[in-house]
């Protein structure tokens, strides 16, 4: 708190500028400079905060990070700005005009949903977490639309906001916390307080087994560029009980339809591999229909498929060899294709890549990919290449 209150006043805000740009590994030798005159603690405070604004431009981009404060646990659990946005969006089409952001953090979904149009009370109940949002709101000229307040969110009247959006804390004194119920709030309050709303959203860990989804709820998964971020609860849809996943950038959504798991098929010229929202969703069969396939194995979600069907829920690459696993015949094909640049991918093998690397040893101009798997039960390598990608179309929402 003392150091934020530092960091706001003029001379704060002057310095920060003049440290924005600080090399880590220049950090003495500046602090060293800036001593001779500002007080210590000031200095340190600029420097430390400067550190988290550069962590935090993969998150919210250069232009908001250096206007940003930011906490530690802020910028590690804060949501990326492109999913809070998309998100901020979803409840923006389903009318929604003022919500009450529960433990709402240093303020990401805030201003993701301030910047949509909508009115924000954002609650957590940590003084130093509420300063920050607040600072933030006003950093980025959104105080008018954002009103943060420091208190218990299990003591907050929602009533009169259109939706209530809840991030729960998901670590704790050891790390990541995996059992909903251990969430703070735990899931089951979150639940309950969004059936008592018009509509709301609950942002879950990805992990969260199908079995623990409210039937009143439609789950959403979203990745983004390829990493899954996070699922979300959304009730009062049009769709309780529906299951989607969500890849940005675009976004392009796969529904679920209920199909039942794809046949096992021999392995094709074109092995696809679902992006890990299509997984966490448990739609590959929707994946696998789109491109004609099956999968390589019952336990395993890689699909492969005869022809080369563009899709943007899944990586293609063309298989060119199928064996047994096997090192040294991996090393000696290698070896004869003169491949230097070795893409190692695994799903149901025990090997690791960098061990594998380590002993094949690669060397050349060429390149390829090897996936470790099973194949109808058997360990088993597939060496390939991505395929080409043309443009595709839009998915379905």
């Amino acid at each position: 708190m003392n150091d934020l209150a530092l960091l706001l006043t003029p001379e704060g805000r002057a310095l920060l500028d003049e440290v924005r740009d600080t090399d880590p590994a220049q950090e003495l030798a500046v602090a060293t400079r800036l001593r001779r005159e500002h007080p210590a603690e000031l200095v340190s405070a600029a420097l430390g905060q400067a550190r988290l604004r550069q962590r935090a431009v993969a998150k919210f981009g250069a232009e908001d990070a250096r206007r940003m404060f930011f906490t530690p646990n802020g910028v590690e659990q804060s949501t990326r700005a492109s999913v809070a946005a998309y998100r901020a969006g979803r409840m923006r089409e389903l009318g929604v005009t003022s919500v009450a952001d529960l433990c709402c953090g240093i303020g990401g979904d805030a201003i993701a949903l301030a910047r949509a149009g909508i009115r924000v009370l954002a609650v957590d109940r940590d003084p130093q977490t509420a300063a920050t949002a607040r600072a933030n709101a006003e950093a980025l000229g959104l105080a008018g639309l954002i009103e943060v307040r420091e208190a218990d969110v299990t003591e907050v009247d929602t009533a009169g906001y259109d939706a209530v959006f809840v991030d729960p804390a998901r670590r704790g004194g050891r790390g990541r916390i995996f059992d909903p119920e251990a969430y703070s709030p735990p899931l089951s309050w979150a639940v309950a307080t969004a059936l008592g709303a018009p509509r709301a959203a609950l942002k879950i860990a990805p992990g969260i087994p199908h079995e623990a989804i409210p039937a009143e709820a439609e789950a959403e998964w979203i990745s983004d560029g390829g990493d899954v971020k996070e699922a979300v609860l959304w009730f009062g849809t049009e769709a309780p009980g529906a299951v989607r996943a969500t890849l940005l950038p675009g976004p392009r959504t796969l529904l679920g339809r209920g199909l039942p798991d794809p046949q096992v098929r021999p392995v094709g010229r074109y092995l696809y591999e679902p992006d890990g929202a299509v997984i966490r969703a448990h739609l590959v069969a929707e994946m696998a229909e789109e491109v004609g396939g099956g999968l390589v194995d019952e336990t395993i979600a890689y699909v492969t498929a005869d022809e080369l069907h563009p899709t943007p829920y899944a990586s293609a690459y063309e298989i060119t060899d199928r064996l047994p696993f096997n090192v040294k015949k991996l090393k000696a094909l290698l070896r004869e294709r003169e491949v230097g640049t070795l893409t190692v991918k695994k799903r149901g093998s025990a090997v690791e890549p960098e061990e594998l690397r380590r002993k094949v040893k690669p060397h050349g101009p060429g390149s390829a990919t090897v996936f470790l798997t099973r194949v109808a039960g058997a360990p088993t390598m597939l060496i390939g290449a991505p395929a080409p990608s043309p443009a595709t179309g839009g998915g379905a929402s």
